[in-house]
Order: C-alpha cells, then structure tokens, then sequence
C-alpha cells in the first residue's frame, strides 16, 4: 500500500504542475449508495449541493474518499466519484483548482511535498496548523485532522518481540549494539535513500548498522519477510492493513523522528463558503479515524479482498454515522 508521494519526488512533482496546469479530471461516476442521515447530516444540510470528490489510488485513499462522498449523499448533496487520481499531484490540484471540491490528503505531504519545506513540524497539531496557514494563500481550508498517522515505522513478528522484547526505536538501537546481528532490517531501496528514511533514523537513533544486516525489497515482500522471521525488522506504514492480519509489533518512534502523515479533509475553500456545512459534516466522521480503524478498513481491502467503497459504507453504517435509506 502507498500511502503518499515522498519529499524525494518533490522536485518532480513541481515540475509536473507546471506544465498540467490541469488534472485532467475528465472522468468520474455519480455516487449512488441509498443512505440518509445517521448521526451525521441530520436536516441534509448539503441538498442542493453538487460535490465532487477525489482521492489517490491506493487502498486507504479509495476508502477514504469512498467515507468522504457516503458522509455528502447522507447529508443530501448529489456526489461525483473521482476518487483514484495516480499520484499525489492530481488529486491535489483537482481541489485546488476547483476540478474537484474535497478530497483526504495527509500533513506531511502537504508540508513537504507540496509547500517545498524540508524539516517536518514534530508535533501533529502544529504540523497541521503550519499546513493549514501555509495553503490559505492556494485555495484550500485544511479542516481538523484526525489521529490516523500514515507514517513509517519498524515492525517484527511476534516471536521476535518475545525474543527480544523491543518497543521503541530507541530499545532497537541499544540492541543494535549489545547484540549486533539480531538487527537484521528490510527495507524498500527509496526508504534506505532518503533522508526521512533509513538514514535520518539512524543519525537520530544513533544506529549505525553495517551494510550486511539491511536487505532491499518490494514494500509488499518486506512484511512477509518480517511475518517468517527472516527479517528481524522491516519497514511498514503504520496504517497497513497487513500489520494486524500478520500480528506484527510496531517499534515506537519514541524520539518523534518520522514526519507525520495525518489524515485531514482537505477542501476547495470557495466551495466550503458556498457550502460551510461541509465542515460539520465531516468532522465527527474524522474525529473517529485513527490508525486501529485505518489498519481494519485498510486489511479488510488488501487481505480480504473487499471493495473499498463497500468497505467504507459497511463502516460508515457500522458507526451509525448514516443509515440505509
């Protein structure tokens, strides 16, 4: 599953902008689940309202912006799906030019991805508030974020955690020097590259582990690697579905090294002043994402087999957030 373009792309991306002034948005689907308010959208606060709404195209994004439009029908707007926009850039640009009106996106690939800047903002609220400020000035009105943090982390397999018995980087790093060849790591090459990645942690850390000990890989190998034990570490998203399914424990990134990746809606400003009960709407639905829900949804897609947009109205019903119409 990926979750976002990383800062490594930045350059390209820009690039990008400038000559697709546009995204292209030329396709789509009307929306068409039989719900009406729950808990949400009580009075259809948004009838009248044509809403279009977007996303990226891996399996948390689809399933975001699936909950995103379910929340818009219950509240009575009619809704057009272009959710599944490749890349980060494309979904992006659809809300900020007006191609499209709202769609998920994360803090940290606004603040470095998109806004140009290198150091992340450490703490989740003011990450948000620096991203929230920083874009006024393009258009968009970043609404309140939810917890569920889509950021790297370091897992292993449950008979390793009951081996050594790590729950923080920081426990990582002592054992990579009382013990170094029980730190063993698998990685995607772009994660052992970049400075966010593999590198940046060790400096933090004060890891230094010789080349012998890191394996590079396809993101989806790592964690069938780690599950067999064959890694004793391995990169994860903290939001993927494959880490309950596999029981894997994810290391604590106790001295907050990793960016944060929070997921926010975020929305074409003009139309949230044409229609400003969008803010109401969403924010119970976002207030309840976090990683344990993103982590269930995400598995329920990609080991499952379900379809994200069934998955986001099971859910959606689930919570009481609509009802069946």
């Amino acid at each position: 599953m990926r979750r976002r373009t990383g800062p490594v792309a930045a350059t390209a991306l820009l690039a990008a902008l400038a000559v697709v002034p546009g995204c292209g948005l030329t396709s789509g689907s009307p929306m068409a689940d039989d719900v009406r308010p729950g808990s949400i959208g009580q009075g259809q606060p948004l009838k009248g309202a044509d809403l279009t709404v977007t996303s990226k195209e891996f399996t948390e994004q689809l399933v975001l912006g699936a909950i995103m439009g379910i929340a818009f029908q219950a509240a009575g707007a009619e809704v057009l799906d272009r959710t599944g926009i490749q890349g980060s850039v494309g979904s992006r640009e659809a809300v900020r030019n007006g191609d499209a009106d709202a769609g998920y996106e994360y803090t940290g690939t606004a603040w470095i991805t998109y806004l140009g800047n290198s150091e992340p903002v450490p703490d989740p609220k003011k990450q948000w508030e620096a991203v929230r400020d920083a874009d006024r000035k393009n258009g968009l009105t970043w609404l309140a974020p939810s917890t569920l943090n889509n950021t790297y982390a370091l897992a292993m397999n449950r008979a390793n955690f009951k081996k050594y018995g790590t729950k923080t980087l920081s426990e990582v790093a002592a054992l990579s020097k009382s013990d170094p060849g029980a730190v063993t790591v698998c990685v995607e090459s772009e994660f052992a590259n970049r400075a966010d990645g593999l590198p940046g942690m060790q400096k933090a850390y004060g890891m230094k582990l010789p080349g012998g000990n890191l394996t590079q890989m396809d993101s989806g190998i790592i964690y069938t690697q780690v599950r067999k034990g064959n890694c004793t570490y391995g990169e994860v998203y903290t939001t993927d579905g494959r880490i309950k399914s596999m029981d894997l424990v994810v290391m604590a990134d106790d001295r907050k090294f990793f960016p944060n990746y929070n997921a926010a809606p975020q929305v074409n400003t003009e139309t949230l002043k044409k229609y400003p009960a969008i803010a109401d709407v969403l924010a119970p639905v976002t207030a309840r994402l976090d990683n344990a829900v993103a982590q269930e949804l995400n598995a329920k897609v990609d080991v499952d087999g379900e379809d994200p947009h069934a998955v986001a109205l099971d859910w959606m019903k689930a919570e009481g957030f609509v009802k069946e119409g």
